[in-house]
């Protein structure tokens, strides 16, 4: 709406339109099709993957709502950081931190399902209501106040949607929920190793929410000064090309979003893409590796710069990048 003289709010406009292709004329890609049976019968788009959305939590002591009444805080995985094995160390850089932190959490396991994120951006409106209500009927019947999660579109969608559908919680991104920490002196991070940072602000936690400060005071404890900022950043940032669906699609050769954004990232000479965000993650990591080079340059989440800086967790976190 920003960009438009007569104010005319595009976005909505153009979901409505998704909305009658896929619910009115079933018009949508072979790719796409997939990615809607995998939701309705698995409960989470990637279709013929084998993990479950606890095997990231080997070697951990992680409690599940199920199993304990003490936890302040539930930690929304989603899919992508439960199911995709470069996110699900992400999740694991989290739940150390937390754990670091004194943070009393559990997870729903088996018991989350997608957040409908995708189902709604995609037009298929009637799945997306199914999931949201089965989504807050759990989340409820564990008494939940409060939410965080590594994920934008999840973030997004549970803090601005689902209140429609009964959820009444309070939504974290996990960048704002550390940093707090670090600002209450809960984690105290050390100085990082002084390498030359530059911030991809993810479409959901950025323009659509508004935050902004939270993942760069990350990424400033781990760069000592030397954060670098794209040409389009902040609210002028360059999606990844991950959202919308389109991470279950197949773009136009020589078109890819991600590999232009990748060459933003690339021109300001950082040794570290640093994200907010799994799509990102998958998107900014493809992009990096195509254009690169013989460059040494790593895409890392804001909770793997700060768990590198954690003195407490020093020779127990796991490896990173």
């Amino acid at each position: 709406m920003q960009a438009c003289p007569v104010f005319i709010e595009q976005m909505p406009k153009i979901v409505d339109m998704r909305r009658y292709m896929v619910m009115e004329e079933a018009d949508f890609p072979d790719s796409m099709q997939e990615a809607i049976t995998s939701l309705e019968t698995r409960g989470h788009p990637f279709r013929g993957t084998g993990a479950t959305r606890l095997d990231w939590t080997e070697g951990l002591n992680i409690q599940q709502s199920k199993d304990t009444k003490d936890a302040d805080v539930l930690l929304w995985v989603g899919c992508g950081g439960a199911l995709v094995e470069r996110n699900q160390k992400v999740t694991r850089a989290t739940a150390q931190l937390l754990e670091a932190a004194g943070v009393k959490f559990a997870i729903l396991g088996r018991e989350e399902k997608c957040c409908g994120d995708l189902a709604r951006r995609i037009g298929n409106e009637f799945l997306f209501e199914k999931l949201a209500k089965e989504n807050v009927a759990i989340l409820n019947k564990y008494q939940v106040k409060k939410v965080l999660t590594a994920c934008p579109h999840c973030f997004n969608t549970l803090k601005n949607e689902y209140p429609r559908h009964g959820g009444g919680f309070e939504v974290h991104h996990h960048s704002e929920y550390l940093a707090k920490l670090v600002d209450e002196h809960r984690l105290k991070p050390q100085p990082g190793c002084g390498d030359k940072i530059t911030f991809h602000d993810p479409c959901y936690l950025g323009r659509q929410n508004g935050i902004f400060e939270a993942p760069r005071q990350l990424v400033q404890i781990s760069s000592e000064g030397k954060t670098l900022e794209m040409d389009r950043s902040r609210a002028s940032s360059f999606c990844c090309g991950g959202g919308g669906g389109m991470s279950f699609m197949e773009e136009v050769p020589d078109k890819r979003v991600n590999k232009e954004r990748a060459r933003e990232a690339l021109e300001t000479g950082a040794d570290v893409v640093a994200v907010a965000c799994p799509f990102c993650m998958t998107m900014m990591e493809d992009g990096i590796n195509a254009r690169k080079g013989d460059r040494e340059v790593r895409v890392l989440d804001v909770s793997e710069l700060l768990l590198q800086g954690i003195a407490n967790t020093a020779g127990e976190s796991d490896s990173i990048g």
